[in-house]
């Protein structure tokens, strides 16, 4: 049984005792502290109208209970609430955006298994709360210094189950989404929909964009299919479907549709990585400017990036850290490896239906196929491994005792660079591993990077001996 507090929230597994698991009684408790934060946030902009707070859910068997809760909860906080039910983490987020929110909460464990779910926190931008705010809500979580609305000032309670169509409206009218050169190509796609939310969206998305689609595991009862990560791994299933020849494209989203995959016409794995660096060629040939992925990210954005005349910046893991960095530096796109895009021209959140929509874009007009589109970029390859933890497990010294082995001084060119603004990054001439806590397992994360998959594991494989002896 787990439970993660952190400043994205709180995320933990189903049943179990309370302080152990994500259950009714710690969800009020962090409910409570994340409503007293916004309605405190509110209070010093001198507006007197009552909190209004976004709630939207992926379609995971537990949340139905969550959202119950959640949204009693908020009214007993004496916040005004809009149920938007079932839908997309950038559903949700666009709409505490479009229906003028003080806040939102997304009741999605994004990319974990079926047994786990969560609560993000979103501010009155729909974006994720910053380190600080953050913070702000587990502390006053911690010290249960909120106050519940006597009868008179509860909240009211009423469902918007218009934002599905607002949010494509939206993606179509993005300015180089060129929806009359996808529909002249008539495309022809298979989707892995996860049994989640993506089963009810994408459909509408695809009629709109006019391509022919097959939807694998499109009923939205969070009864996950397979393991809802969208890694080569667990996608045997489109995969071998689209080895048939039958179609152009393979689209693969996580249950909250935050998340976006690729396959080729052949059947063979676009690369989660190769989502955003393609997508950002798309967008950079078109807008020049700069971009930003997180420091576990592959190396072909920056070079993609380079080529066509703008700078690259690595941030901190995290969408929050990807985005006030964009923000910093002027991104005109930008996201994480892990097959997330964020286009400011949308909204400053990882979004598959505009990533979707961009692609289709990009390779209309190449009119190529995907596994040509795939060639044209530059072949890096990443190994995604892990180190289970255990309660005694040592996370700072283990990560401190890595950087001094690889913090060389001196000229020598060939020498590592470490970089430890996120756990510790060491950098070598041709390729790299990046070391980090994860914030919603766990875990220890040993992301490698390299020009072939068997140097990218030999070196992972080296840095986890080196850690576990």
């Amino acid at each position: 049984m787990t439970l993660i507090k952190s400043i994205s929230g709180i995320r933990g597994t189903i049943g179990g005792g309370t302080g152990d698991t994500l259950n009714p009684l710690d969800i009020v408790k962090f409910t409570a502290a994340y409503a007293t934060f916004i309605k405190n946030a509110r209070s010093n902009t001198g507006n007197g109208l009552k909190t209004k707070i976004v709630v939207g859910r992926d379609a995971r068997i537990s949340g139905d209970m969550v959202c119950n809760v959640v949204c009693g909860t908020l009214l007993g906080m004496g916040c005004d609430v809009v149920n938007i039910g079932l839908a997309t983490t950038p559903t949700t987020e666009l709409a505490v955006r479009m229906s003028e929110a003080d806040g939102g909460i997304i009741i999605t464990a994004s990319h974990n298994p079926r047994q786990w779910n969560a609560l993000k926190l979103l501010n009155s931008e729909g974006e994720f709360l910053t380190k600080a705010d953050g913070n702000t809500v587990l502390s006053i979580a911690d010290t249960e210094e909120f106050s519940f609305a006597y009868v008179d000032s509860l909240g009211k309670y009423s469902e918007d189950n218009s934002f599905d169509d607002r949010h494509i409206d939206n993606v179509i009218s993005l300015s180089l989404v060129d929806r009359e050169s996808v529909a002249k190509k008539h495309f022809k796609v298979c989707v892995d929909a996860i049994n989640s939310v993506g089963g009810i969206i994408l459909p509408k998305l695809l009629d709109r964009l006019g391509v022919e689609y097959t939807i694998l595991n499109g009923e939205a009862n969070g009864d996950f299919a397979h393991n809802p990560e969208p890694l080569e791994k667990n996608l045997s299933g489109i995969m071998q479907e689209m080895a048939t020849g039958t179609y152009d494209l393979g689209i693969v989203v996580d249950p909250d549709v935050d998340r976006l995959a690729f396959i080729c016409e052949d059947g063979s794995m676009f690369g989660e990585e190769y989502t955003l660096v393609s997508v950002a060629d798309y967008v950079l040939s078109h807008t020049p400017g700069n971009t930003v992925s997180n420091l576990s990210s592959t190396r072909a954005l920056r070079d993609v990036t380079e080529s066509h005349g703008g700078h690259y910046s690595a941030s901190a893991v995290g969408e929050v850290n990807v985005t006030t960095m964009m923000k910093q530096v002027g991104a005109v796109i930008g996201g994480e490896g892990n097959g997330g895009v964020i286009y400011p021209e949308s909204h400053y959140g990882r979004d598959a239906l505009v990533g979707i929509s961009l692609f289709l874009s990009h390779l209309a007009h190449k009119g190529c196929k995907v596994s040509e589109l795939r060639a044209t970029y530059p072949p890096y390859f990443i190994a995604k491994n892990r180190i289970d933890l255990t309660a005694d497990t040592n996370v700072p010294a283990i990560l401190e005792r890595m950087k001094e082995k690889y913090s060389v001084s001196g000229e020598n060119g060939d020498a590592p660079v470490v970089n430890d603004i996120d756990g510790v990054k060491i950098e070598f001439k041709d390729k790299w591993v990046h070391l980090r806590p994860s914030n919603t397992e766990p875990i220890i994360r040993v992301y490698s990077e390299a020009h072939t998959m068997q140097e990218a594991e030999d070196l992972a494989q080296m840095i986890i001996k080196e850690i576990v002896s």
